[in-house]
């Protein structure tokens, strides 16, 4: 059994054999919101950093790491299912969270000029992780399929988001 540290280097090295390590470990949820906390505050030291900005910033990674598993989990055994699919919601948090690992890059936000480029070379790394961390927890034959429920379950997310978003400022 990797370590967390091997865990979280083999996610952002697209290493499917990390992924399955971590879908079937019950007890790796906690290093996969670990995972998801690292990359959040990276993510906000990388961008505007500010106090309350990293709070929210946590807050909502741990928040949208947990919808974005349930959703993909609903869409992918409810919705688009192959014959060997077979997961539970565990799997995909587990899976999903390690795949954000590539986040912490987000910190090289923080320089001049490359740090927009940096960022979104980040967001594509992380959304390519996920594609393969949802195909492995959903025991999938099909990138394409993993790729569908992704996109699925994104756009449903940002909707939640946005709507959450405009409560929010609202709420101010």
């Amino acid at each position: 059994m990797a370590t967390f540290g091997e865990r979280a280097l083999g996610a952002a090295q697209l290493k499917t054999a990390i992924y399955e390590e971590v879908e079937n470990d019950q007890g790796a949820t906690g290093q996969a919101a670990g995972v998801v906390v690292l990359a959040s505050v990276a993510a906000g030291l990388g961008g505007h950093p500010s106090v309350w900005g990293l709070i929210f910033g946590v807050i909502a990674g741990l928040v949208g790491w947990v919808i974005w598993s349930y959703l993909t989990w609903w869409i992918g055994t409810k919705w688009l299912p192959e014959a060997g699919t077979h997961a539970d919601p565990g799997q995909l948090m587990r899976t999903v969270g390690f795949a954000q690992a590539p986040g912490v890059l987000h910190i090289l936000g923080i320089i001049p000029v490359l740090g927009g480029l940096i960022m979104l070379a980040v967001a594509i790394w992380v959304l390519v992780a996920v594609v393969i961390a949802v195909r492995q927890a959903l025991d999938y034959t099909s990138t394409g399929r993993a790729v569908g429920v992704c996109l699925i379950g994104w756009l449903i997310h940002i909707a939640i988001f946005g709507i959450l978003t405009l409560l929010a400022r609202g709420a101010m």
